[in-house]
């Protein structure tokens, strides 16, 4: 019963990771993009000079990225340069908010959880799912198996 398979499987728990992964992206981008100065003033806690930050732009990009990652989940195998260019998306998304909001916003409470849980975070479920897919793509090529 606890026997391991002689190939590797995509569980359906991966592309549940990736799914919920892209969807949580594109709601905080979407958060970013529509309501960007309120949710800065939220970050700031009442300090910092938040006049000026690319929350559009910074919105604008994540949406981008949430939906490739929310797409990858449907074809994950086939579309393992999806799930790359979502891990790639989230460091960008993290270094620009790292370097680009942090200096203005001060390091808090708040603005330690966007990085760290909203950014952050996410690239271990999101590399682990990209391996799996990496294993599976190969051992598919490697038999010329048809992956429909």
């Amino acid at each position: 019963m606890d026997q391991k398979s002689p190939f590797p499987i995509f569980h359906m728990h991966f592309r549940g990771m990736l799914l919920l992964a892209g969807m949580y992206t594109i709601a905080w981008s979407a958060f970013f993009k529509w309501f960007g100065p309120a949710l800065m003033e939220w970050f700031a806690m009442g300090t910092g000079n938040i006049d000026g930050l690319p929350t559009n732009w910074y919105g604008s990009i994540g949406l981008i990225f949430g939906f490739l990652i929310f797409i990858s989940a449907f074809y994950p195998v086939s579309w393992v340069y999806l799930i790359i260019a979502g891990i790639g998306g989230k460091i960008i998304l993290a270094s620009w908010f790292a370097l680009g909001f942090l200096p203005d916003l001060t390091w808090n409470k708040r603005t330690a959880f966007h990085l760290i849980f909203n950014e952050i975070f996410w690239l271990i479920p999101l590399t682990i799912v990209f391996l799996r897919a990496l294993q599976v793509k190969s051992y598919l090529e490697k038999n010329e198996i048809d992956e429909n």
